[in-house]
């Protein structure tokens, strides 16, 4: 396919996008901390009222500072505005669950949030009180509706912030592996913030209460400023009336972000559209401005997105068969995202690709994977030259007929054990096993002369682990172990494939093909090694002192040239001698 633009290695003017996104992440983690130890404070109602205040004079002096309180209203108004203006931006509103469920609640946030800030902190500024655990408390038990709204707001905004977390973190291997820690967490503290919040308010009704004198019996006060009642109601008309004019600009740009919403469907009905020709055979179209994964959601195609399109998890790829006419280079952030699993020039990110012509795509993930199923780190299938390596254990069907078959598994596992170490030694990758063989990759992340030096010098370590196995085994052997290795380079497609749940990094191709033929080659050679020609001329080892053969191998009208080596250590010194000259 012909490269239609480049991934450039500048990170150059970050974009808006990756601009909220910070803004997101740094609000809400600030917002994460302030409502962990809030909740801390509200659970300690389940010992007594006297220690949710005495933790409570900690933590004031920390968020009712001026920089603290710079810090937290900042970030909360900043996360509101953010919520409002992530609705602006989907252009459906077709998502999973989760994600509706992590929007509508966040939305909701503010409806229940305004009254608390209202009662607690803004009438400290206007009226003078000095809330604490028992007058708030107090006054919440008071009021039927407060008694159903605060409960709801701790509900509510524990499950928006632990669904933010959770997909944020759960691409992250060691969140996964601590999830057996953070789940009971997640349950425990909001369960005993509530319990917390009503066992402060029994404990209220069983104390008496607060006396004209402004004292209760343990002696707290309530502490307002020495004025008139008449200033004091004027005071608190003002904090009504400024609580009122919040619920007013907050609903008002909701109404505002969903009426422009609907004018803007209505222009895009009208506006310039793209089609997309899915690899499953349906034709859609979509305005110009909607991202393939926005239009393939709003289509009801099930289409992969780990982290909700945000860029992070590379699930919702796509290779571009077609496109009418060249699209627009991929911008920092998803640049940044297809480099990190070094994929082709066609291939993008459903999420943040907004064509402008029309295109043909072919999903590379599963729809419906998770981040259990699929590392994103996983390779898409992509042409790249590698040396492939066969391995076959020989005779190994003589096994079966003369040991126990526990005793042959046990033998097995002692061979692919030294075969996979003798891999890990020297830059191979283990790709896949058929039984009394295996596949394996080398120059995956080297250049193809590396990647056939390394290979050549993994068959002499596997002939050199053999011969200790067989020294090892000797008396319960009878016959030695033999093996049958071939080698051969050249371009193959390279890529994770398999079930989702385990993936594998492999390889098809003609090169594939040879490299099998090769290791075959061993037994009409009686030779253990078999390396092609061009695996050689490509390492930069001369092989012409070892017999030069060649093959016809099915599908190919051309015959391969390999050389049969019955001893590998025999290369030893020919390899010190290219890794000499090659520094």
């Amino acid at each position: 396919m012909r490269t239609d633009y480049a991934l450039s290695k500048a990170p150059g003017r970050r974009s808006s996008r990756s601009v909220v996104r910070t803004l997101r992440s740094v609000t809400g983690t600030v917002l994460a901390v302030y409502i962990g130890t809030h909740f801390v404070n509200h659970s300690l109602g389940v010992i007594s009222i006297d220690a949710q205040d005495a933790l409570l004079e900690v933590l004031a002096p920390i968020w009712q500072s001026a920089p603290g309180t710079l810090l937290l209203y900042g970030s909360l108004i900043t996360h509101a505005l953010l919520g409002l203006y992530a609705l602006w931006l989907r252009k459906t509103l077709r998502m999973p669950t989760w994600e509706l469920a992590q929007l509508v609640f966040g939305l909701a946030v503010p409806l229940l949030l305004i009254p608390h800030v209202f009662g607690t902190r803004v009438a400290e500024s206007i009226v003078g009180t000095h809330p604490t655990y028992h007058t708030v408390i107090t006054t919440l038990w008071a009021s039927p509706v407060a008694m159903v709204r605060q409960p709801l707001l701790v509900v509510i905004v524990w499950i928006h912030l632990v669904i933010g977390l959770h997909y944020w973190l759960r691409l992250r291997s060691r969140y996964r592996h601590a999830l057996r820690v953070f789940y009971p967490i997640a349950v425990v503290v909001p369960l005993l913030a509530l319990l917390g919040f009503w066992g402060a308010g029994i404990e209220l009704r069983e104390l008496a209460a607060i006396g004209e004198d402004g004292a209760d019996r343990n002696g707290a006060k309530v502490v307002t400023p020495e004025r008139s009642l008449e200033d004091e109601a004027r005071a608190r008309a003002r904090v009504a009336s400024r609580e009122r004019k919040t619920y007013e600009i907050y609903i008002g740009l909701l109404v505002l972000v969903l009426a422009a919403r609907v004018a803007r469907q209505v222009q895009h009905a009208r506006a310039e559209s793209f089609a997309i020709r899915h690899s499953n055979g349906r034709l859609i179209t979509a305005p110009v401005g909607h991202s393939l994964l926005e239009a393939l959601r709003d289509a009801s195609i099930p289409h992969a997105s780990v982290c909700g399109g945000r860029a992070r998890c590379t699930t919702c790829r796509v290779r571009i068969d077609h496109s009418a006419q060249p699209l627009a280079a991929p911008e920092p952030l998803e640049a940044d995202a297809l480099r990190r699993i070094n994929a082709g020039t066609d291939v993008r990110l459903a999420c943040q690709l907004r064509p402008t012509t029309d295109v043909s795509i072919t999903p590379l993930v599963p729809p419906h994977v998770g981040p259990g199923d699929l590392d994103a780190r996983q390779q898409p299938g992509r042409e790249r030259a590698v040396a492939v390596m066969f391995v076959d254990l020989r005779e190994s069907s003589r096994l079966g007929e003369q040991r126990m078959p526990y005793d042959v598994f046990f033998i097995l596992n002692r061979f692919f054990a030294e075969l996979a170490e003798a891999l890990r030694e020297t830059g191979g990758y283990y790709s896949t096993f058929n039984g009394d063989g295996l596949m394996a990759l080398y120059g995956t992340e080297t250049d193809l002369a590396k990647g056939c030096r390394d290979a050549i010098r993994g068959a002499m370590a596997i002939a050199a682990r053999l011969a200790q196995m067989n020294a090892a085994f000797a008396h319960d052997l009878g016959q030695p172990l033999r093996a049958g290795i071939g080698i051969h380079a050249g371009d193959a497609i390279v890529g994770t494939m398999g079930p989702p749940a385990t993936p594998l990094l492999s390889a098809l191709g003609d090169t594939v093909n040879v490299a099998s033929r090769l290791e075959a080659e061993t037994k009409r050679r009686r030779c253990m090694l078999v390396v092609s020609s061009a695996c050689a001329d490509a390492a930069g080892v001369d092989l012409s002192a070892f017999p030069r053969h060649t093959v016809t191998v099915r599908g190919r009208s051309e015959s391969i040239t390999y050389h049969a080596i019955e001893d590998p250590a025999a290369l030893t010194s020919l390899l010190a001698t290219v890794d000499v000259t090659s520094r």
